[in-house]
């Protein structure tokens, strides 16, 4: 019986490596785009505006601006160009997951926190 599951076993390894979910990151670098969450249980939505180096964000009336800072092709770190507390002095590390045509999973949290929260992302505008 071990023996059957030990010939298995490199079926196994190979169709798992070979799985490889496409990611099209750089869909994602610059935009117009709109994340959409629940506070309290109410829906809220954020648009935002991203190029290479900024991203400008409305959220409720309120416009913030934040640097980026790209640690590779899915990966950056926000820092908020004026923040206005302690809490939004710290930066932001944000980590794309899977994308899929014009919405992306992403991971988010503080730089140096291991609590990361989940969100999708949908790019409404080049």
């Amino acid at each position: 019986m071990k023996l059957k599951l030990l010939s298995f076993l490199p079926l196994f390894i190979f169709f798992g490596a070979c799985y490889n979910q496409e990611k099209n990151c750089d869909n994602f670098r610059t935009g117009t785009f709109e994340f959409i969450t629940e506070i309290n249980g109410e829906t809220k939505v954020s648009t935002f505006v991203r190029n290479e180096n900024i991203e400008i964000e409305t959220f409720e009336g309120k416009t913030d601006t934040a640097s980026i800072r790209w640690v590779n092709n899915c990966e950056f770190i926000l820092q908020k160009l004026n923040p206005k507390n302690m809490a939004e002095q710290k930066a932001i590390n944000m980590r794309i997951i899977s994308t899929d045509g014009d919405t992306c999973l992403f991971e988010y949290g503080l730089v140096g926190d291991d609590r990361k929260q989940r969100g999708t992302l949908r790019k409404i505008a080049d």
